[in-house]
């Protein structure tokens, strides 16, 4: 018993001087790994701060300064990753070649995610839109809160959150209410036929005069849109700011509405016509 005892002591010994002779030989390597390790995240994180301060001084749109920069500190962080493996002795080219594997396979099974980034680097390049855009897409309208890789946020007038697939707004149309400077509105009154037509047009125009929310230049317009069965439609068209635009567009309907009151005009309900 005392000999198998010894026998288990000299080899635990034996194992120990082993492990201590291993890491003395290997302590340069690792020394050096964690010393490359440490000063190359202080120079990766360096670097991305520099990038982003000279990409803010020659006004880069911030959408694109922030994945170029995200890419940038991706990009840096793996090739460090690969210099601290190759410096502790491990085999790079195995490794990379794992990776490349998986990131095939990855691929492979989010074709649609690769859809949305490719989306969303188009949507960066072109700028259809920026933040703070009023747009219209896929059905939805809103303002852009923020363009990100795979979706596009919007808020819609109720403070509703909206998540569009850059993928799929990419492709389909968008219409940016914000990219011009003013607005046009295209509002629809239905009136009597027994409306004397230059008389309301008259009124109408007044009511556009007077409203400061509408500017003089371009001029606005109120003209006949169309005959139907039951009234005469007229469509008021007066320009304004994109940010006076929809509290403009409710305050014309509401003077209208008073200002034929008080001239005895009827504003007929809108009747759906029938197709024949």
């Amino acid at each position: 018993m005392e000999k198998k005892e010894l026998h288990y002591i000299h080899s635990f010994a034996d194992y120990v001087d082993q492990f201590i002779k291993m890491l003395i030989d290997y302590s340069p390597k690792l020394i050096t790994a964690l010393v490359i390790l440490f000063i190359g995240l202080y120079a990766v994180r360096l670097i991305n701060r520099l990038v982003r301060k000279i990409m803010i001084k020659r006004d880069f749109d911030p959408t694109l300064s922030d994945f170029l920069a995200d890419s940038l500190l991706w990009a840096l962080r793996f090739l460090l990753f690969v210099t601290f493996i190759s410096k502790l002795g491990i085999e790079t080219s195995s490794f990379v070649a794992i990776l490349g594997a998986i990131g095939l396979a990855v691929g492979l099974s989010l074709q649609g995610s690769l859809s949305n980034f490719a989306g969303g680097m188009l949507i960066i390049m072109f700028k259809p839109f920026k933040v703070g855009d009023s747009i219209e897409a896929q059905g939805v309208s809103g303002t852009v809160s923020q363009i990100q890789i795979f979706v596009t946020k919007l808020v819609t007038g109720n403070n509703q959150t909206i998540f569009i697939p850059n993928g799929i707004l990419s492709n389909g149309v968008i219409t940016n209410f914000s990219m011009g400077k003013n607005r046009r509105a295209n509002l629809l009154l239905n009136i009597s036929y027994d409306t004397n037509i230059k008389t309301a047009k008259e009124i109408v125009l007044q009511v556009l005069e007077n409203n400061p929310k509408v500017l003089k230049t371009p001029p606005p317009a109120v003209v006949v849109n169309l005959l139907t069965d039951s009234a005469i439609q007229l469509a008021i068209q007066p320009w304004a700011k994109n940010a006076d635009f929809g509290s403009m567009s409710s305050d014309i309907l509401e003077e209208c509405k008073e200002a034929f009151d008080t001239a005895g005009i009827l504003i007929q309900p809108y009747v759906k016509e029938s197709s024949k």
